[in-house]
């Protein structure tokens, strides 16, 4: 039997730690059009420290809260990056790497509004860099905060260090968020204990995962109760996009739908969601409240460009034209 979820009790104050082992230096800019052959003159490009948990931890500032944000850096793309960091005043764990940190690229094409997204490989990861990590995370693990797990993971380091890595948050009395996608996602819906505190994911995620289609909230949340009741977490939370959000514990099964917006850049949307959910949940929120909170900050960094992420003012607006209903 799993232990107790504590992050649920709606009690306390919790410190949130984020972890981002395959970060990714993100450089934006844009073009009129993108065509094949000749040179395309850009707009001056825009820097950002990129990785799920990084911007997990930057939307959870701009929401007005706080968190260490441990990273994997390396190289001259690794010292931008945490340059990046600390001007955003992000308490940083770094964890140095051999290699360089990897880059991204968005282009936005200003005259049809389509974004092209490239990601480059991650540098290799040994096992005994990954065994060096593990070390690192242990001590920073601490009863009654909260952990989030969030972004892809470097090639070589396997799946289950998703699974590894919970084991030591609930050991040491942390309750951890996972939110990954690809093999690692796999790997922790397959899990069978110690259960993840909250398992995040959206619906193409869960078609893939399971070899189903999901057509609606119901259906998610059939396959939320299927997790939770073999073990593999407390609480899901399954997004469909701009329609709403599937909330799912062992007891309660709910949809928070957000009003209609009008897009600018999904780039962030996720992430911004992840850190509301965590945030309200540390100061003591229910997982319904922490839903409503995601969906609405999640909406406010679809109205923002490019790769920024969440704003307070906006997500306060949205919050209060979030509708929920039991399914």
């Amino acid at each position: 039997m799993n232990p107790p979820c504590s992050l649920c009790d709606g009690l306390r104050m919790s410190d949130i730690l984020t972890i981002t082992l395959n970060p990714a230096l993100d450089i934006s800019t844009a073009v009129g059009t993108v065509t094949p052959g000749p040179k395309l003159r850009c707009e001056e490009p825009r820097y950002d420290p990129g990785g799920g948990g990084v911007n997990v931890s930057r939307a959870i500032k701009r929401l007005g809260g706080q968190s260490k944000a441990f990273v994997a850096l390396g190289g001259e793309n690794g010292a931008a990056f945490k340059a990046l960091l600390d001007a955003e005043d992000i308490a940083v764990e770094h964890f140095e790497v051999s290699g360089n940190t990897r880059q991204s690229f968005a282009v936005l094409e200003s005259t049809t509004g389509r974004q092209y997204r490239f990601q480059l490989p991650c540098p290799p990861w040994s096992s005994d860099q990954t065994d060096s990590a593990l070390a690192r995370l242990e001590p920073l693990l601490s009863g009654g905060s909260i952990v989030v797990l969030s972004g892809s993971m470097p090639t070589e380091v396997p799946a289950a260090i998703v699974e590894t890595i919970n084991k030591m948050a609930v050991e040491s009395g942390a309750e951890l968020i996972l939110d990954t996608s690809g093999q690692a996602l796999t790997a922790a819906a397959a899990n069978r204990g110690p259960a993840f505190a909250l398992l995040r994911m959206d619906g193409a995620e869960a078609a893939e995962v399971s070899g189903r289609t999901f057509s609606s909230p119901a259906q998610l949340a059939d396959y939320g109760m299927e997790l939770i009741r073999a073990g593999a977490a407390h609480r899901l939370v399954m997004s469909m996009g701009a329609s709403g959000t599937v909330g799912v514990s062992a007891t309660e099964r709910f949809f928070c739908s957000p009003p209609r917006l009008e897009t600018l850049s999904a780039v962030g949307a996720g992430d911004s969601m992840v850190a509301a959910i965590a945030l309200e949940l540390s100061r003591g929120g229910s997982l319904r409240d922490a839903v409503r909170h995601g969906v609405a900050a999640a909406g406010s960094a679809v109205l923002t460009p490019a790769t920024e992420l969440c704003s307070k003012a906006m997500a306060d607006e949205i919050l209060e034209k979030v509708v929920t209903k039991e399914i």
